[in-house]
């Protein structure tokens, strides 16, 4: 048995994520267009209409800027709760009846043999939600759009061999760049995004539990670099006793093409 872990997408121009397991295959997001995501689940070795569902974890745009045209033209599923479609609607009322589904915040639900548990993250949307993933002893979570650390969303993953998890921002770049200052403030409120200092304080107290893997993602284009993410994550793990790349690997998702596959088995998590 194994359990599969690929960012397709990631920032604020769109984000997609794939994950599969006991043959099931899903897509958390679908924050680009339908013809890109099917070109990068092609790139994969994956057919678009193999996929059983897409999770959605809120309603802004970089994160269903394709699902009408994914519901209309393959007849996807869609699973998100009540809040997120309720925002979904506004945007795009296109979506075929039949492809709706709706979860409840903090309970969880099977899709084949995957179990799926959407929790709670503070983040400006109407519900937002990340998800954990369990199958046959594997586990894995994508949790980004965090605008702050707390206990319910670090309990959500905690045991997750390989995370999807935000490192959004420099708290240092936002404050001097050239966006106007209430985006600034939205960026750095507490429902607002993980900057790289706080992505690598929660990633060692994960990596204490369990986490083994994890994509740094959605990434700023303005307000961070692929190289500062990565290091001051790097830079805490090794200053907390873990040993990079042995113990925790550590990857930077990429924006527009697709990161590197990881592949969990029982007990490891292997990248590819």
């Amino acid at each position: 048995m194994q359990l599969t872990l690929c960012p397709l997408f990631s920032g604020s121009s769109g984000n997609s994520v794939y994950v599969a397991c006991g043959g099931v295959k899903l897509l958390v997001d679908a924050g680009v267009s339908a013809t890109r995501v099917e070109a990068n689940l092609r790139e994969i070795g994956v057919d678009i209409r193999g996929i059983d569902a897409i999770l959605v974890t809120h309603e802004h745009v970089d994160h269903v800027r394709g699902l009408g045209v994914l519901c209309r033209r393959f007849g996807l599923p869609v699973y998100a709760n009540e809040g997120t479609w309720q925002g979904i609607v506004q945007k795009e009322s296109g979506i075929p009846p039949k492809c709706v589904r709706t979860f409840y915040t903090g309970e969880d639900f099977y899709i084949g043999a995957l179990n799926v548990n959407p929790f709670p993250i503070p983040h400006d949307a109407a519900d937002p939600v990340g998800f954990s993933f369990d199958c046959q002893g594997l586990r894995c979570g994508v949790a980004t759009d965090i605008g702050h650390i707390n206990d319910t969303w670090m309990n959500a993953v905690s045991g997750c061999q390989a995370l999807v998890l935000e490192a959004n921002h420099d708290v240092e770049m936002v404050r001097r760049g050239p966006y106007p200052q209430r985006l600034k403030q939205r960026i750095l409120s507490r429902k607002g995004h993980l900057n790289n200092e706080d992505c690598a304080r929660a990633l060692c107290e994960l990596a204490a539990r369990g986490t083994r893997a994890v994509f740094l993602s959605h990434l700023s284009t303005d307000n961070n670099l692929p190289e500062l993410a990565y290091n001051t994550v790097c830079g805490a793990l090794s200053s907390a006793g873990f040993d990079v790349g042995n113990d925790v690997r550590v990857c930077v998702s990429r924006r527009d093409k697709v990161s590197d596959m990881l592949v969990l088995q029982t007990d490891e998590a292997d990248a590819m």
